[in-house]
């Protein structure tokens, strides 16, 4: 099952089933952003806007990308004054976005799904402003090293996802060598903190 195939099927049962991951992330980026306004903010990968909102609450005008047509749909029955810009689009392919267009991009849970981190380090420079923000929250790459991946429950069992293993170094050496600056590294737990962390999140700068 593609990835996009997989996101489809989960989207009826997304927002519904308790998910640690997916819960302590909406909580990640809250405290990492809060008391940002802002003009134009993209979010990639925004799945059934569990963050779409909140961002859309602080930008004057918000663009959502996600490749799943089952997610957007979900994204898209909250949005009934039509303010948020959904799109379908591939990440890997060049983002059907303006250049130099944007304050903050947020990127959350999507980039273990891409193989190729340097095109998105490359296309989040192009079409960010100067002195603007990237904001990426991801699984941790200790959760991984010891196997956890995303997953979910349907008719037929667990399905899970196809994954890629990115060190920490992999994002930094990526954000660098697309012209980022590095302002803040965060590793974020689950509430007993007696396990290694289950998050990492950054914050880049162009």
């Amino acid at each position: 099952m593609s990835i996009a195939e997989a996101y489809n099927c989960w989207a009826e049962t997304y927002n519904d089933v308790p998910n640690k991951t997916r819960d302590l992330e909406a909580r990640v980026i809250r405290e990492s952003l809060e008391g940002k306004n802002l003009n134009n903010t993209l979010e990639l990968g925004c799945g059934t806007g569990k963050n779409t909102y909140w961002l859309a609450e602080r930008s004057k005008k918000l663009t959502a990308l996600d490749f799943s047509e089952k997610m957007l749909e979900k994204a898209k029955q909250l949005d009934r004054e039509n303010k948020i810009n959904f799109q379908q689009a591939d990440l890997n392919l060049v983002w059907p976005v303006p250049t130099e267009h944007f304050d903050l991009i947020s990127c959350s849970l999507v980039l273990e799904h891409i193989e190729n981190l340097d095109f998105i380090f490359v296309e989040a420079y192009r079409t960010l402003k100067k002195n603007s923000s990237f904001f990426i929250c991801e699984l941790h790459p200790f959760k991984q090293y010891l196997g956890s991946k995303a997953r979910f429950e349907n008719g037929n069992g667990t399905i899970e996802l196809e994954v890629n293993m990115h060190h920490i170094s992999d994002y930094i050496a990526a954000a660098q060598k697309s012209g980022f600056r590095i302002k803040k590294i965060n590793e974020s737990f689950d509430e007993d903190q007696k396990e290694i962390p289950r998050h990492i999140s950054f914050i880049f700068e162009k």
